[in-house]
């Protein structure tokens, strides 16, 4: 069995460490867990994955946040990937730093990420991995938050959150859906 883990994020050495880029973060943390490299292919850096008989295409797509769904879209067609086998994994305002979410279809709930995926496969049922990242800002400073680096103590923090995430995406390819949200949801 085939699964497309997508992780969102903005391409780019200044984006590297931004609360928007933690979708970047899983897969890298992953991908070092497992000594795996990415290469640059169309649409983004890819790595491949073989875990307990599924192959995991691990995709950060160089499309920028807002066109997702280009890179999302060729990768599930180019490796003949249903979508019920998609995970997205992005960074979520609504959820405390640190929390998982772990759902198996929903709204874009205003992340243009996930509006793009969402308008590109025309379906919002798709598996998505929210990633809490606070809401710590002022009105109107949404955009410049999402940009911005994590905090110290957050940072120091970062490590095991990533580590768990990383864990359920294995868990997501491997024991379904349903077993991950019951266990990771907490």
């Amino acid at each position: 069995m085939k699964y497309l883990i997508a992780g969102l994020g903005n391409p780019g050495n200044e984006y590297l460490m931004t609360r928007h880029n933690i979708g970047f973060m899983v897969l890298d943390r992953l991908a070092a867990g497992k000594e795996l490299s990415f290469t640059t292919e169309r649409y983004g850096d890819i790595a491949r994955l073989s875990h307990r008989g599924r192959k995991l295409i691990l995709l950060k797509p160089s499309t920028y946040m807002n066109l997702s769904g280009k890179a999302v879209r060729y990768w599930l067609q180019e490796e003949k990937i249903p979508v019920e086998n998609l995970l997205v994994i992005t960074d979520d305002i609504a959820l405390p730093f640190g929390k998982l979410r772990l759902r198996t279809k929903g709204s874009h709930g205003g992340h243009n990420g996930l509006r793009n995926i969402e308008e590109l496969l025309q379906t919002n049922e798709y598996a998505r991995l929210r990633m809490g990242i606070g809401n710590d800002f002022p009105k109107g400073q949404q955009a410049d938050y999402v940009l911005s680096p994590f905090n110290d103590e957050e940072q120091k923090q970062l490590p095991a959150i990533l580590d768990k995430a990383a864990q359920a995406v294995l868990s997501f390819a491997t024991i379904g859906a349903t077993q991950t949200m019951n266990q990771f949801n907490r």
